[in-house]
């Protein structure tokens, strides 16, 4: 089992303070497995198992739970009076009202909740307006490149792993199926069946579920492309499948909100504003993509692109696409109050290529930190203060 470190550093840091500690992402990313985790760590600190209070909403043991009324009740019956209560709701959004059982648990001192949700519906709401400034989201993703090398016992060829990544993805289980591709896909394409029918057609009332899946296909299909609804209409209307811009926005939001794609808004260096029109979408998982449009050849930029904007949304910070002018920056992150820039590219041996990624960073006059990352695995250099590094070396932090 991998040890997501980073995310049980952040549980553990808010342990036994009163905030509802919400752990939010796609499906399967890891997320009660990290809640296991962190239950075992309590119980060799000397928590008791009686102190636990573990319940899994999608197991049918629980159902009658699934009135709120019902599992406040069950839930006080079992509180230990005499010491602190740790609480683990898995997949609470399946609980009707689940908000007042949790407003009522706050009012408790010795309880420290922390629940799981699979879609963005969570906190959206009554919930978020009912818990303000009493909860704390922790935004989990499938495994980082660095934590899906440390699951290699044998070393072995860092590019080969990275292909391994990029081929079946970094949901946490996959690991134990990339020996068999067939096995590997039929687990991807069930993941994601099950991601679009429960999540979104279910939640959102989707009649036309093929053109859902024609808009994830297209979005799929053009990850780090520019893309507005219209134009994803105007393409379905011309191929004979009418669509209005509204409906696709609403598949859009529904997809956005069940954390299978990323929405990133551009943002203009030089007017210092965020821009309204075009967006990029990137996919939570690469694995995900070669199930939607199957694996072809000429999307390694796209798919390392991807692949870094995933590990820069574990990094945390805002991030946007940059635009100086005509001028395309790939990622500006701001942290701290504080920007990088970072251009992304398969290769730069070629000189022509190498200027043309160099040419948006040297525009912008500011001197906070600019990266180029590609796939040459080339000494890190510096072009005028643009820094030139191996993006495997990016990913797993030992770059100097």
């Amino acid at each position: 089992m991998i040890e997501r470190n980073d995310y049980l550093n952040i549980l553990y840091k808010w342990k036994n303070k009163q905030v509802v500690k919400v752990i939010t992402g796609i499906r399967r990313c890891g997320k009660s497995t990290l809640l296991k985790m962190f239950k075992e760590k309590l119980l060799k600190e000397g928590v008791e198992e009686s102190q636990i209070i573990w319940l899994n909403f999608e197991d049918l043991d629980n159902e009658p739970l699934l009135d709120y009324k019902t599992l406040y009740a069950h839930v006080k019956r079992q509180l230990h009076p005499g010491a602190m209560n740790y609480l683990f709701f898995d997949e609470i959004q399946l609980v009707a009202n689940f908000q007042k059982v949790i407003d009522s648990l706050l009012l408790k001192d010795n309880v420290d909740i922390y629940v799981t949700g699979s879609n963005a519906y969570l906190l959206s709401g009554e919930i978020a307006t009912l818990l303000t400034g009493r909860y704390v989201e922790i935004k989990m993703h499938p495994l980082s490149f660095k934590e899906y090398v440390s699951a290699f016992e044998q070393p072995a060829p860092i590019e080969n792993i990275y292909r391994s990544y990029i081929e079946f993805g970094a949901f946490p289980y996959i690991l134990q199926l990339t020996s068999d591709r067939e096995l590997a896909n039929e687990y991807l394409a069930g993941l994601y069946n099950t991601i679009v029918l429960k999540d979104v057609v279910a939640r959102k009332r989707i009649s036309d579920v093929m053109m859902l899946e024609s808009v994830v296909k297209f979005l799929a299909d053009n990850i780090g492309n520019l893309t507005a609804s219209k134009r994803i209409s105007d393409t379905m209307t011309s191929a004979g499948r009418k669509i209005s811009s509204h409906t696709v926005e609403n598949y859009i939001s529904a997809l956005s909100d069940s954390f299978i794609f990323y929405p990133v808004t551009r943002y203009d260096t030089k007017g210092m504003q965020y821009l309204k029109t075009g967006q990029k979408y990137y996919l939570a998982d690469i694995g995900l993509r070669n199930i939607i449009v199957g694996t072809k050849g000429g999307d390694m930029g796209h798919i390392l692109e991807n692949v870094i904007y995933l590990e820069l949304l574990r990094r945390g910070g805002e991030i946007y696409v940059g635009k100086n002018d005509n001028a395309e920056i790939d990622f500006i992150v701001i942290k701290g109050g504080m920007k990088e820039y970072y251009q992304v590219s398969l290769s730069v041996r070629d000189a022509r290529t190498l200027q043309r990624e160099l040419a948006p960073l040297q525009t912008i006059p500011d001197h906070n930190p600019k990266f180029l990352l590609t796939l040459d695995n080339d000494p890190v250099t510096s072009h005028n203060g643009i820094k030139q590094i191996y993006a495997l070396d990016w990913l797993l932090d030992k770059h100097s």
